[in-house]
């Protein structure tokens, strides 16, 4: 009896060491964040294909985007262009989220941060879209950019509900739908123009989804925006539709421009 008691006790022991590994595991990215009250906390995950970089220089193909000031704290470099992985650092303040860094490639300088490893792609791409969707100011600001470049994630109609969602900082809103219009793909130009008719939403919201359709290929842009151009009760963001095509040098911007001058 006296031994059954011993291997007992010795399993119910290991059983609880082996907990806390098991409910980690088990834990949402978020939560795992927020079990540090301060410091910072580093996660790594992969990217979508043809992403690279180097400090806060970030490439697309041709595009190039600076994201935020070169602060390479928590990274180094030796070649120009890494492909990989994108690295996120979440700056924690008594237990809130008050900053965040993104890098891609390179690897982490020496820190006493702590290391949640890599991170499945979708899952980071849900922490960062639930920041979007609820944190405060420049974190949500900040945290949009990141999502868009995360492998595998659809994270599109997450940044058309940001984007429609009054109680969201603006400029949370608009860098939605800045990057919905740069990387969300052929949906994106109905979705945007959708945005743009939308009397409920917020002027310069729709300003910035004009804006959008005029970076989408012409084929999809300039006919949306010869739909503004034209239909748009608002005379303000007619005039910006009208501007983008004058700077598309699209034919079909042309003959809008003759029907109009026509007119008078």
């Amino acid at each position: 009896m006296r031994n059954f008691k011993i291997i007992a006790g010795f399993c119910a022991a290991l059983l609880f060491a082996l907990a806390p590994a098991g409910t980690a595991g088990a834990q949402s990215v978020a939560q795992r964040i927020a079990r540090v009250s301060d410091g910072t906390v580093r996660l790594s995950f992969n990217l979508r294909k043809g992403i690279c970089g180097s400090g806060n220089s970030i490439r697309e193909g041709r595009g190039n985007t600076t994201w935020g000031p070169d602060r390479s704290q928590d990274v180094e470099w030796d070649d120009d262009c890494y492909t990989g992985p994108g690295r996120l650092v979440v700056v924690r303040r008594a237990g809130e989220t008050t900053g965040l860094r993104f890098y891609v490639g390179g690897r982490w300088r020496p820190s006493d941060a702590t290391d949640l490893g890599m991170i499945a792609a979708p899952e980071a791409a849900s922490y960062l879209v639930g920041l979007a969707e609820t944190a405060n100011g420049e974190v949500a600001e900040k945290a949009v950019f990141p999502a868009t470049v995360v492998d595998s994630a659809n994270v599109w109609p997450a940044f058309i509900r940001v984007a429609r969602n009054e109680s969201r900082p603006r400029k949370v809103r608009t860098q939605a739908v800045f990057w919905l219009g740069q990387a969300a793909g052929d949906s994106a130009t109905a979705h945007l123009s959708a945005l743009a008719v939308d009397n409920s939403v917020d002027r310069e919201v729709r300003s910035q989804a004009v804006f959008a359709l005029s970076q989408r290929p012409r084929d999809e842009g300039v006919p949306a925006l010869i739909s503004i151009a034209r239909t748009n009760k608002d005379p303000e963001l007619r005039r910006k539709a009208l501007f983008w095509l004058g700077q598309s040098n699209d034919p079909r911007a042309v003959d809008l421009f003759e029907q109009l001058i026509l007119k008078k």
